[in-house]
């Protein structure tokens, strides 16, 4: 069936899977969870089972509905084939088709909601059995748009359906929230991203830094990415050990300190204390203690990232916080 493309989410799909099969398909889905792990895939082989020619309950993945509902035209906008699948992005309408003078770079606007989505209401399915509508990175949308949508998703009419996509569900507002059937994916596990990573001919060593995102893991897996997490690996190493913290912080004057870019740095020089503490937690035990010590102080680091904390303070710190441990 459609949904087996999907791995490592069996609960969202058992959950969407049932109410398929029974016929109680709430009409506004809110597909939230990690980047990475699936939600837009299995959106996708939900709208299949609606749209699907075979009538079944899930969708057989052959016919032409099933096909066309997973294939992009070729000349932008770059959205779905079939008529009776809407796609919502930020920036993926040019101007012309929005009828507005600028592209969308803050957000979802409400031309995009007017034209593809309300401008649809009331009207029949084009071939399909139902209209399904997606919206990708629905914590984009703007106020207008969000307002705009919230008659149409509490009362979307018999056969329209909403799904919305994303990593960030606590920035939607809440009367969105409230109108929308929660359905939750969780990070993908290191094994299930490995064989991902496997699949498209890149190393697996990026599973273990990807935070379970196989869209992370397979940008991770670029080897100038990977040498560049490395050398700052050993940078960090080599500042623990050297004489003093000055002669450590001007070891590290040079490092990236762009925040994602440090957070990502940040993950994979945990997973090295990690690894560390593994290998070493039968022969050499206090040795394992301390690299668990230096991963917490690791993750601390990440904490007050995620915090807003000025990139090149948190790297000064958790570098003297090693220093002690």
């Amino acid at each position: 069936m459609v949904f087996d493309r999907v791995i490592g989410q069996q609960p969202a799909v058992t959950a969407l899977t049932r109410a398929l099969r029974s016929g109680r398909v709430h009409q506004a889905y809110r597909f939230e969870g990690p980047a990475g792990v699936g939600k837009e895939l299995t959106a996708y082989a939900f709208a299949q089972s609606l749209l699907c020619e075979r009538g079944g309950p899930i969708g057989c993945g052959q016919c032409r509905s099933c096909e066309r509902v997973v294939s992009l035209s070729p000349e932008p906008p770059q959205v779905p084939r079939h008529p009776d699948l809407l796609l919502i992005a930020r920036g993926l309408y040019p101007p012309a088709l929005l009828g507005t003078s600028q592209p969308e770079v803050a957000g979802i606007g409400i031309e995009q909601v007017r034209r593809i989505v309300l401008a649809r209401v009331g009207y029949p399915p084009h071939e399909g059995r139902a209209v399904v509508c997606v919206i990708r990175d629905a914590d984009e949308l703007t106020n207008q748009a969000a307002n705009a949508l919230l008659k149409t998703i509490e009362e979307p009419g018999e056969r329209m359906f909403f799904v919305l996509v994303t990593s960030r569900p606590d920035r939607l507002p809440d009367t969105i929230r409230s109108r929308t059937l929660a359905v939750r994916f969780a990070p993908l596990a290191d094994h299930v991203v490995a064989s991902i990573l496997e699949r498209n001919g890149a190393p697996t060593e990026a599973a273990a830094v990807a935070e379970g995102s196989a869209s992370l893991a397979l940008q991770l897996a670029d080897p100038e990415q990977m040498a560049a997490r490395q050398d700052f690996a050993d940078a960090v190493l080599r500042a623990v050990a050297a004489r003093d913290l000055a002669a450590a912080l001007d070891l590290l004057e040079t490092r990236s300190l762009a925040r994602d870019r440090l957070r990502e740095q940040l993950a994979f020089l945990a997973q090295t204390f990690a690894q560390r503490g593994r290998q070493a937690v039968a022969a050499q035990p206090g040795l394992s203690e301390l690299a668990a010590r230096q991963h917490r102080i690791v993750f601390g680091a990440i904490r007050s990232l995620d915090r807003f904390g000025q990139p090149a303070l948190v790297l000064e710190a958790m570098v003297a916080r090693l220093r002690r441990a």
